[in-house]
């Protein structure tokens, strides 16, 4: 995928920025969409067909997380192994979903969910033949289920750039809103039909449930048949440097910055209640595997309870609220989880739980939404889910640790104050700020010619603009460049910066770096309509148009240690 660099190239090149960076004024206006099928999402047979078995999939990966729950507890019953089940489920999660999100963009998506789906079902009938064979130990599951969240990583971002292919756009609310039901659906039955059949049928069925499940969705991916794509007008990204683009694009958005506040003061501390659940069930209310499977599945129907409450209160209340309120919600339900002795109290715990999840869950990931470009959503939206995983991961071994020191009410205790805690502390950093920016592409600026083909892997690359300003609008100048600045770290650049001259009153110059010549490209065709209201802004500020100059890092000879001592030992010239 890498051209190797041919020989050594400074390419150079000035023009102004008319050529190269305005709007092209006969750009076509978007085309109007066809209305909503009267059956939505369902009026297509593949989302129909891999909608059934994704359902499938959610009751059968239920039972899974209900049968590893009760299995931890029956091989060790220690607060600390109990509650590393949920760090093996999220940490895998945390590690691997960012470079997979890129990876979705880079490569076919269909084929890597087949390639993932087919390991973990090898996975999951080993490791439901070891159940069988009563040869299951701590080690074992911890390993099993750190694995499958790896394939779940991988899976994620690749499922969610799968939805946009298999319905028409107009349909896409229908589409997100049937795999909310759907997945809801499989926490609501899943959990109980797994307590069930552990308690009928054994502890291992569960698992050949869950490996049968996947064979499902296995079957649904090969029978459909992905429409072929529109060649795009630049190649495709490198797999690297794609990661460090959506890095970048994270580090340098402020409204996706401000949802991930408000991710870090809900779920380290809401992670107390599904990592402590399955000793809550046995040692706390002293139930079966039939009651531990009733908890899960009033989850589920705590968080059916949340979509509807959000239908209901959203307008009224507005998002931040709306997590103010969730998060509320969930502190009370620790407290009465701390406080729970009888099932009846720890179902009600679950079901506000699962609503407290769900209400906080939907309006930070709305949130993080309208905050993303397209070009960046997959690895935005990978970014934010990282931080889930990564908080949920800390958070479900701290309350292990906790609760292994000072019993389960303390460790509920102290999560419940902590998010109380998080609401004032965390107020000032809004949600949905980015509703209202237009993130859609300019998709109007022209390809410059130069004066030789430059490889796509050549790089850095250094761009340089030279300003000339009154000295009345210097101030006025220097706050558009620097929102400008922002714009060009958010959509790939580093090393940027501003210089005045010194002997020249008046002329500045804005300097920024790139990884390659291809991603020089990306990063223009990135440009926003928002972008170049910016750019707009500070052209009006000065008094002659700038001048570009974009530079490409020449080829040195590699220098390894050796060389450099060979250098070091030959005689200095007479």
């Amino acid at each position: 995928m890498t051209d190797g660099l041919k020989s050594a190239l400074l390419v150079r090149w000035r023009c102004v920025e008319e050529t190269s960076l305005s709007a092209n004024p006969d750009s076509a206006a978007a085309p109007t969409l066809p209305a909503p099928s009267r059956r939505g999402a369902f009026g297509s047979v593949a989302f129909t067909v891999i909608w059934t078995a994704s359902v499938l999939s959610n009751v059968g990966t239920a039972m899974f997380d209900t049968a590893s729950g009760w299995l931890i507890t029956s091989v060790d019953a220690n607060p600390m192994t109990v509650s590393l089940v949920q760090v093996a489920v999220s940490f895998p999660l945390f590690l691997f979903t960012l470079p997979a999100g890129a990876l979705a963009d880079v490569i076919d998506s269909r084929r890597l969910l087949i390639a993932v789906e087919l390991a973990i079902l090898a996975i999951s009938v080993i490791f439901a033949g070891i159940v069988s064979l009563d040869l299951a130990t701590p080690a074992l599951l911890l390993t099993t289920t750190f694995l499958l969240g790896v394939g779940g990583a991988l899976t994620s971002p690749a499922w969610g750039a799968t939805i946009p292919v298999l319905v028409p756009r107009q349909d896409l609310d229908s589409a997100t809103a049937l795999n909310g039901v759907g997945f809801n659906l499989g926490r609501a039955a899943g959990p109980a039909l797994g307590g069930l059949v552990i308690a009928e049928l054994g502890i291992a069925v569960p698992f050949w449930i869950f490996a049968a499940s996947n064979a499902v969705i296995i079957a649904a991916l090969i029978w459909w048949r992905k429409p072929r794509k529109a060649v795009e007008s630049l190649p495709a990204e490198r797999l690297v440097s794609a990661v460090r683009a959506g890095v970048r694009h994270a580090v340098n958005n402020e409204w996706l910055r401000a949802t991930l506040v408000r991710v870090l003061a809900f779920f380290p501390f809401a992670s107390a209640f599904m990592a402590l659940l399955p000793l809550l069930a046995r040692d706390q209310i002293s139930g079966g595997p039939q009651t531990y499977g009733i908890l899960l599945g009033a989850i589920g129907v705590g968080a059916v309870g949340g979509s509807v409450a959000l239908r209901l209160l959203k307008d009224e209340l507005g998002p931040d609220r709306l997590v103010a309120m969730g998060t509320v919600v969930g502190a009370f339900a620790l407290i009465l989880f701390g406080l729970a002795h009888e099932p009846i109290m720890s179902i009600c715990a679950c079901v506000l739980g699962g609503a407290s999840w769900t209400v906080v869950m939907t309006k930070l990931f709305v949130s993080a939404q309208v905050a993303l470009p397209d070009w960046a959503r997959g690895r935005g939206l990978a970014v934010f889910l990282t931080c889930i995983f990564g908080a949920t991961s800390v958070g479900s071994a701290a309350w292990g640790k906790l609760s292994a020191m000072q019993g389960l009410p303390i460790a509920y205790f102290v999560a419940a104050t902590c998010l109380l805690l998080a609401v004032p502390l965390t107020w000032r950093w809004k949600l949905q700020a980015g509703v209202g920016i237009d993130f859609s592409p300019a998709a109007h600026w022209r390809a410059r010619a130069i004066p030789r083909n430059v490889e796509n892997n050549r790089g850095p690359v250094l761009t340089v603009l030279e300003y000339w300003v009154d000295a009345a609008n210097r101030e006025a100048f220097l706050g558009a460049v620097d929102q400008l600045g922002h714009a060009r770290r958010r959509d790939g650049a580093y090393a940027w910066g501003v210089y005045e001259d010194v002997d020249d009153s008046g002329r500045f110059l804005e300097t920024f770096t790139v990884d390659s010549w291809l991603e020089l490209m990306h990063l223009r065709a990135r440009v926003s309509n928002a972008d170049e209201v910016l750019i707009n802004g500070v052209r009006h500020l000065l008094t002659q148009a700038p001048r570009i100059t974009v530079s490409v890092s020449s080829e040195r000879p590699h220098r390894t240690w050796t060389s450099l001592r060979e250098e070091d030992q030959r005689p200095a010239p007479r």
